[in-house]
């Protein structure tokens, strides 16, 4: 019986060994000079692209201005950035405003070495984007929702990638864990390297792509243009960001001083989107309204 044990926890052991996924892959894609170009950013400016190309398909789909889309799509990406980029500080470091504000704008230490913009918000990048359209909207008197929820169908793919881009970075890394596809990350540093962690980044990309895959099969195939007011958004917002909540807990704690919290900066940021969502999805089935843009000279070819 003793002898039968032992070979069923060494073929649990196997079992195990094999099924751990070990990630070797390098950050840095290549050089130029003495630039490191990261997979991140890489996967970064593709998802920006994938957006804008779906974007531009929705557009030609309800026969809107090409001036339009351009216009939107350049400020949207800015305003991303810079959310992302500030909402990183302002959430998880905001001594940094004091200490090394030049740092926040420029992608270099303060020994004024290039390493690009390490350190960016999802939650930033939100608020940057919800910033930009009110005022366009506001400015241009477009309808807020209506482009909200083109915008929503196109952001989660870019979204998606950011994640990939993550685990190419062994940044954002889980829990240390037991699962069978558990990661360990060769460049995850100190602490890191040398343990079986869930590919968190993983999990959202799943959750982020499905989104992205749904709602462009959704609008496409059966609104064909017309959707209810909020009713993507609202989509959007509320399972990104539950989605968000949860995977929270398979995380490794991001910030020192969220160690021994219930819920830490990622979650409390995503509760109030969850409920814009909620609001949003819940709007479009009582009050169903299907707004149009006016700008529709110089289609989209």
């Amino acid at each position: 019986m003793y002898f039968c044990h032992r070979i069923l926890k060494v073929k649990i052991m196997l079992y195990h060994t094999l099924c751990y996924v070990t990630w070797k892959v390098n950050p840095v894609a290549f050089h130029i000079g003495s630039v490191e170009v990261r997979w991140y950013g890489i996967l970064l400016a593709l998802g920006f692209l994938l957006a804008y190309y779906t974007l531009q398909q929705i557009f030609k789909t309800e026969k809107l201005s090409q001036k339009l889309l351009d216009k939107i799509s350049i400020w949207t990406i800015v305003w991303t950035i810079v959310g992302l980029r500030l909402g990183h500080f302002l959430f998880y470091e905001p001594e940094m405003f004091i200490q090394h504000p030049l740092q926040i704008i420029l992608p270099v230490d303060e020994n004024w070495h290039f390493i690009g913009y390490q350190g960016l918000a999802s939650h930033g990048g939100v608020i940057g984007i919800f910033g930009f359209l009110i005022y366009y909207c506001w400015r241009h008197k477009i309808n807020f929702l209506w482009i909200l929820d083109r915008l929503a169908i196109a952001v989660p793919i870019a979204a998606s990638l950011v994640r990939v881009g993550n685990l190419m970075n062994h940044e954002i890394v889980g829990s240390v864990t037991e699962v069978p596809w558990a990661f360990d990350f060769i460049y995850g540093g100190f602490g890191i390297a040398g343990t079986f962690r869930h590919p968190a980044q993983l999990y959202e990309s799943i959750v982020y792509m499905s989104v992205f895959i749904g709602l462009a099969i959704y609008y496409f195939k059966f609104a064909k243009g017309k959707v209810a007011a909020g009713r993507t958004s609202g989509i959007t917002l509320t399972v990104i960001f539950t989605a968000r909540f949860i995977i929270e807990f398979f995380k490794e704690v991001q910030v020192q001083d969220e160690i021994g919290h219930v819920l830490n900066n990622g979650q409390w940021l995503s509760i109030p989107m969850i409920v814009i969502g909620l609001g949003c999805l819940i709007y479009s089935f009582v009050k169903p309204n299907y707004p149009e843009c006016p700008y529709k000279e110089d289609p989209v070819k």
